[in-house]
């Protein structure tokens, strides 16, 4: 899955690989989904355990849930949706969520991707964010396009920093392992009760909490996120509106609307590559980060790849790619090496299928220079015109972890610092953590903060990434975006099924982590014409003969032994 999208301060539904890098110079680059296995990541400071926790252990674990009443967004969320803001901003009014500094002014080095040109450790901005939490944050920020690259060599290394950020997605081989040798137990601090000492992470949901839980214990803070498919296949309605195009609501429709707008010649194609949106269209499991991929289906426990819908995603994709309906620039996948956005922008293509910020992010890029600009996000549809069968994603996806290393007092201090950063939109925090400071940073207009130039290079992805409140959905500069964006969540949450290992942190045993990193190339490699479905085919049957059923046997005992998660 390559990045695309994201603003740091629109935060849609907690970060995730698609979501981060439209808001920086190098939203082309491709991450690539594999993790080099690391030789030494649980040694002697812990070993592996297999599985995850749930029920009654992780009930014992788990933080309590407080509510937090600070503020009330104008859309209460529904169906799994975030929830939403659409007013002014009154900064004069801005409520504190924490009205006494919880660090105590220590040093805590921390470890995070970060996709652009890090600013220095001085600026502005950081000065800010350190004063308010009362801890001396030293960032060790690393290029987020080989960021799983330096994770191995450091948790393979003695020298681990205070707190590491690990996004679920660089969470391949041996790093659950790792996680669970090298990073501390923050349960002492946080289980039950004792979160209430910092409301901020108490008013994050449990669901999110869940995912924290690695070998038996609360280790990771995390990002949360609604549980909707975030994918949204935005187009263009300004000229849709002109051109008197319909929206789609059948794959056969979708395909014939792709063929009257392409023009090759006119240099107008009708989408990008939508092998995301295919997948949601066919039903098909979940994907991506683990557990994703394995359900009950009619009594049996199958893999994604295993399965017809599968397939047919494959084909309905690959017909596109076939009848030339599809940006060329899209051809190359990955190694594409041109920003989409701009072509989007030209109308050179009218339909693409991206991470839900990225309706924000172009909305906003384009709003001074092009103002009929206007994108919407359309509907998902079932690919026989019926209703849609999704599935729902993880209810977060990105963590911060402690080291196991660290004194009491940095743990202290890194959970102060999390406390921040999970501060409620509307409140003097979050309007630090993802503005920065009024008048150096960003200033405001009628209810309105816009970003300056040392804004968008200084605040940007960093404090973000310790912890985050519930999914929030808020552009005070775009509030109709805002609630179309949780509308459509809304509307398609109400299609959204939750799988038999929803919300499960699951650790594989290592000998099987490998299985599946050939399968997303291969997919790419399909719907572009370079190989054939039988050739997945033929994969899923060394797949299977390699692993994949002795793998599945593991998913059905875990199963069996922690119930299904489905509802």
């Amino acid at each position: 899955m390559t990045p695309n999208a994201a603003s740091p301060s629109s935060g849609p539904s907690g970060p995730s690989r698609r979501s981060f890098l439209a808001s920086t110079a190098v939203a082309t680059a491709a991450v690539a989904g594999g993790m080099p296995l690391l030789a030494a990541c649980g040694g002697s400071d812990g070993g592996s355990r297999d599985g995850t926790t749930s029920g009654k252990k992780a009930k014992n674990i788990l933080p309590t849930f407080v509510a937090g009443n600070i503020v009330t967004p104008d859309i209460a969320s529904k169906n799994g949706s975030a929830v939403g803001f659409t007013g002014k901003l009154d900064l004069a009014g801005l409520k504190s969520s924490v009205p006494a500094k919880l660090g105590k002014g220590g040093k805590v080095t921390v470890m995070a991707p970060f996709w652009g040109s890090p600013p220095k450790g001085d600026n502005a901005y950081y000065k800010a964010m350190n004063d308010l939490a009362g801890v001396d944050v030293q960032w060790r920020n690393q290029d987020g396009n080989t960021y799983d690259q330096k994770l191995g060599a450091v948790l393979a290394s003695s020298d681990v920093p205070d707190m590491v950020v690990i996004p679920g997605w660089n969470m391949g081989g041996k790093i659950p392992s790792a996680i669970i040798g090298k990073f501390a137990d923050l349960g002492p601090h946080l289980s039950g009760d004792a979160v209430k000492e910092f409301p901020n992470l108490a008013a994050i949901p449990t669901e999110a909490w869940q995912r924290s839980l690695f070998g038996g214990k609360l280790m990771g803070l995390p990002i949360p996120a609604s549980y909707v498919p975030n994918i949204v296949p935005c187009y263009r309605q300004d000229v849709f509106d002109k051109e008197g195009y319909q929206v789609p609501k059948s794959a056969d429709e979708f395909l014939a609307l792709c063929k009257e707008v392409t023009n090759a010649r006119a240099k107008r194609w009708a989408c990008g590559d939508m092998k995301w949106t295919a997948f949601n269209i066919f039903g098909v499991l979940s994907g991506g980060e683990k557990p994703l991929g394995w359900d009950m289906v009619d009594g049996k426990l199958v893999n994604r790849i295993e399965t017809d819908a599968f397939l047919e995603a494959l084909e309905w994709t690959r017909k596109l790619f076939a009848a030339k309906v599809v940006h060329p620039d899209f051809e190359l996948g990955k190694s594409q090496a041109t920003d989409p956005a701009p072509k989007f922008a030209a109308g050179e293509f009218l339909i693409w299928n991206n991470d839900i910020s990225n309706w924000y992010v172009q909305t906003a890029s384009q709003a001074a220079q092009n103002p009929a600009f206007k994108i919407w996000g359309m509907d998902l549809f079932g690919h026989d015109g019926g209703q849609p069968t999704l599935w729902a994603t993880n209810p977060a996806n990105m963590f911060a972890f402690v080291n196991k290393k660290a004194s009491e007092a940095v743990v202290r201090d890194a959970l102060a610092l999390a406390n921040v950063t999970a501060a409620p939109y509307g409140t003097k925090e979050y309007m630090l953590t993802n503005y920065g400071v009024e008048g150096t940073h960003y200033t405001v207009k009628d209810g309105v903060p816009v970003k300056n130039d040392k804004g968008n290079n200084e605040v940007a992805n960093s404090y973000t990434f310790v912890s985050a409140p519930a999914a929030t959905i808020a552009h005070p500069d775009f509030p109709a975006v805002a609630r179309g964006q949780v509308e459509w969540q809304q509307r398609m949450g109400a299609f959204t099924k939750k799988s038999a290992f929803y919300g499960m942190q699951i650790t594989e045993p290592t000998r099987f982590t490998n299985l599946t990193n050939d399968v997303e190339q291969l997919e790419d490699d399909i719907v572009r014409g370079r190989k054939k479905v039988s050739d997945m085919q033929q994969f899923v049957a060394d797949w299977k003969s390699k692993g994949g059923d002795r793998l599945r046997d593991w998913y059905k005992k875990l199963l069996d032994e922690n119930g299904s998660a489905a509802s």
